[in-house]
């Protein structure tokens, strides 16, 4: 009996990987679409209502001139408009790294994950080196889900303002994306 449902197992899998592979070729042969987007997040580092949270650090983190080796999480809010109180449209999840030795520059690996309009549901994600003291930092776009299977592109970021006494900042994005419409399938 046990071999019979390993056999079974097994067939079933063949399918699903068979049928997988077939999707794959369809959203490849597919049409592309082009989207802009345009957005803020809400970056509060301290408080009671923060959204970054230090979660690891390297022995000399605190004597480095750029923080080298903190390692932080967050999950921003994504709204339409600078103002805190305006359109939310989703979240900003990821991770932050401290990897600039003599400059302060982050490593960065965020989602940003839709929860309003036509991309509800969908996420885009952006990988990439953040020297946070320069104007228009760019990050590629190496992935999506949802609307935004098989995306690639690239986002510019600016910092809009930042507050030293509350540590609370506003970034903008604006994202170029290219991606495979799911609905093709």
């Amino acid at each position: 009996m046990d071999k019979q449902i390993e056999t079974i197992d097994s067939a079933m899998k063949s399918i699903n990987v068979a049928s997988e592979e077939e999707k794959l070729k369809k959203l490849l042969k597919a049409e592309q679409k082009i989207a802009k987007l345009h957005f803020y997040l809400q970056d509060a580092q301290t408080g009671s209502g923060a959204t970054v949270y230090e979660v690891a650090r390297s022995d000399i983190t605190a004597t480095s001139a750029a923080a080298f080796g903190q390692v932080r999480v967050l999950d921003d809010p994504i709204t339409a408009r600078p103002e805190k109180d305006s359109q939310h449209l989703g979240r900003a999840q990821g991770m932050i790294t401290s990897s600039g030795l003599d400059e302060s520059a982050l490593t960065m690996s965020l989602n940003f994950y839709f929860t309003a309009g036509e991309y509800s549901g969908s996420t885009l994600c952006i990988v990439g080196r953040n020297p946070i003291g320069s104007k228009n930092r760019e990050f590629p776009i190496v992935g999506g889900t949802g609307v935004f299977r098989m995306a690639r592109g690239y986002s510019i970021s600016n910092t809009v303002s930042f507050d030293v006494a509350t540590n609370y900042g506003v970034l903008e994005y604006t994202i170029y994306v290219a991606y495979v419409d799911a609905d093709c399938m």
